[in-house]
């Protein structure tokens, strides 16, 4: 190991004779102790490993796929929906089992990936960061937009509520999808 001490405009203490008297050169070089091995690899990089004929990939997930029905489950969420009324108000409004299935609203929502959507642990980051922007949106727009004509304050009314209703489900969806996906 070498190591260079003080550096100044004079003159430098080194303890090699090899390194230039010149001033603000500061050198210092650790030999790495044998037998340690950085293994810092990111998710789904390349690797070429010694001795093996060619690359692999990595995944260093190491994250369980997320068990939605059974986190459904855990948290009573059809137990609560039943206690509220939600399952009987919706009834009420024409939506039943039956409904759901004559207008195929399952394979439409497996179709646009809104079951995959909830298992993916990107979900929760990305619905809370669409709520931040449109609550943030619906000020802005108040602000910016001049009120000189009628229907410039329409559009801010109109921007602003759905703004705030937009931004305050997608907060809640994010609530939501998280708690979906402990699973504790």
């Amino acid at each position: 190991m070498e190591a260079v001490g003080i550096c100044s405009s004079r003159m430098m203490f080194s303890s090699s004779p090899a390194i230039p008297r010149c001033p603000l050169f500061i050198k210092s070089m650790a030999t790495p102790k044998p037998g340690t091995r950085v293994s810092a690899t990111r998710r789904g990089s390349t690797v070429f490993p010694l001795g093996e004929p060619g690359p692999r990939q990595m995944n260093n997930n190491g994250s369980e796929p997320i068990k939605l029905l059974t986190n459904v489950e855990k948290l009573r969420l059809l137990t609560k929906a039943e206690k509220a009324g939600l399952l009987t108000a919706a009834e009420n409004f024409g939506l039943s089992l039956s409904t759901v299935e004559r207008l195929g609203l399952l394979s439409k929502a497996e179709e646009l990936g809104v079951l995959s959507a909830a298992t993916d642990p990107a979900t929760p980051g990305t619905l809370l960061s669409i709520s931040l922007a449109l609550l943030v949106l619906g000020p802005v727009c108040v602000f910016v937009v001049p009120e000189q004509y009628p229907w410039e304050v329409a559009l801010q009314i109109i921007v602003a509520l759905v703004c705030v209703v937009g931004g305050s489900a997608a907060f809640a969806a994010s609530n939501f999808v998280s708690n979906l996906q402990k699973s504790n």
